[in-house]
C-alpha cells in the first residue's frame, strides 16, 4: 500500500497548493497514521462492489464516516453521489478533491480473501460485480485524504470540497446520472468551487512513481450505438435477403481504418472500441438487424468532433455498400478542451 499512501500526499497537496507556508510538523505522521485504515477501506469496498447508479451500500458507508470527521454531508447527490465540506482555519480558494465510486460488471478471478463475490443484473443478464478499474483505491484514497485534512483543519487555507461521484463508468439506459449529474444539482456551486483535482492509479506505473502530463491526460469517454437495418432471409439463400451480420463485420474493420488512416495519431491518440455485438436468433436463418455498442477514447477537442463525423459518414457508406440502413447515435457527455 505504499503507493496508495503516495497518492494521499499527492491528493493533499493538491488541495492545499496556495499555501504560502510550509506544511504543519505532523503532515508525514498523520497520512502513515491513516495507512491501516486506508487498506481496510479498500478491502471492503472491493469485496462489496456496486454498479453504476446503484452504489446505494457505497455511498451511504462513506456518508456515514465523513460525518464522523464533523464534516459538512450532502447525500445522496446524483442519486448515490457523496459531497462533504471542509472549511479551513485561514482563508483561501474552495478546491475540490473528486473520486469515483461505481465498480464494473466484470467477474473476479483475483485468489485474495476479500475478492467480490457480488453478482448483479445488468443490461438483462446475470453478471457479475468488481472493481476492475479501481474505483475503490480512489475511494479509499479520497476518504483518507479527508481524515488527514480535516486533523490539519486549523492550519488549511480556503475551504475543500469531496465530492464522491457515482455512475463514472456510465449510467444505465434512460437513466441520469454520473458527474454532469452532480455538476446540475449543484456540487460545484455550494460553496463555488474554483478548481477539481483528482487522480487514477494505474498498475503499469511502478510503485513510488508519479506520473503527469502537459494538457489532456485522460481521454473524453463518448459512447455510440449502431443499428444496422438488413432483410431476413434463410441462411441457404442469402441472395434473397440483405445481411445485417456481414454488413456489421465490415463496418467493424471500417471503424478501426478511421483510427488507422484518417486521424493525425500525431497530434493526439484516438481509440474507437466496439464493445457488443447482438443479432439473430437462429444459426440458419439471417436476420433483419443488428445492434453493436462501443466507445470512442480522444484527447483533443478537434478531433472528438472530426471523428464522430467519420464514424457516421464510414457506417453509412458501408451498410448503404450491401444493400442495408444503419443509424448511429453517439452519447457525448463531455468535449476535450
Amino acid at each position: 500500500m505504499k503507493k496508495i499512501s503516495i497518492l494521499v500526499s499527492s491528493l493533499i497537496l493538491m488541495s492545499i497548493s496556495s499555501w504560502a507556508q510550509e506544511l504543519p510538523k505532523n503532515y508525514a505522521q498523520l497520512v502513515k497514521e491513516v495507512e491501516p485504515q486506508l487498506v481496510s477501506w479498500r478491502r471492503h469496498f472491493h469485496e462489496n462492489p456496486e454498479l453504476s447508479n446503484r452504489e446505494f451500500n457505497t455511498g451511504k458507508y462513506i456518508s456515514d464516516y465523513l460525518k464522523t470527521l464533523g464534516l459538512e454531508v450532502q447525500y445522496p447527490v446524483a442519486k448515490t453521489g457523496v459531497v462533504a465540506i471542509l472549511k479551513g482555519g485561514k482563508p483561501g480558494p474552495v478546491v475540490a478533491l473528486r473520486a469515483d465510486i461505481d465498480a464494473l460488471p466484470v467477474t473476479e478471478r483475483t485468489p485474495v480473501p476479500f475478492a467480490s463475490k457480488i453478482t448483479a443484473d445488468f443490461a438483462g443478464q446475470k453478471v457479475g460485480v468488481s472493481h476492475a478499474c479501481g474505483h475503490d483505491a480512489h475511494i479509499s484514497i479520497l476518504m483518507a485524504t479527508a481524515k488527514v485534512l480535516t486533523a490539519m483543519k486549523k492550519d488549511l487555507p480556503g475551504t475543500v470540497v469531496f465530492l464522491f461521484q457515482p455512475a463514472e463508468e456510465g449510467a444505465p439506459s434512460n437513466e441520469e446520472g454520473g458527474a454532469p449529474l452532480m455538476i446540475k444539482e449543484g456540487a460545484l456551486d455550494h460553496p463555488k468551487v474554483d478548481a477539481v483535482f483528482g487522480l487514477h492509479i494505474e498498475s503499469q506505473i511502478p510503485v513510488g512513481v508519479i506520473a503527469y502530463k502537459s494538457g489532456a491526460f485522460m481521454a473524453s469517454s463518448d459512447w455510440f450505438t449502431i443499428k444496422v437495418n438488413g432483410k431476413g432471409s434463410h441462411g441457404s439463400q442469402p441472395w434473397g435477403g440483405v445481411d445485417p451480420i456481414s454488413a456489421s463485420a465490415q463496418i467493424i474493420e471500417g471503424l478501426q481504418h478511421i483510427v488507422s488512416r484518417q486521424m493525425d495519431l500525431t497530434i493526439a491518440p484516438v481509440v474507437i472500441t466496439v464493445g457488443t455485438i447482438n443479432s439473430g436468433v437462429r444459426s440458419n436463418i439471417i436476420p433483419e438487424k443488428a445492434e453493436m455498442t462501443g466507445t470512442i477514447r480522444t484527447l483533443d477537442n478537434a478531433m472528438q468532433k472530426e471523428v464522430h463525423e467519420r464514424i457516421k459518414n464510414t457506417v453509412k457508406s458501408i451498410a448503404a455498400s450491401s444493400g442495408a440502413t444503419a443509424e448511429v447515435n453517439i452519447d457525448t457527455k463531455t468535449l476535450v478542451t
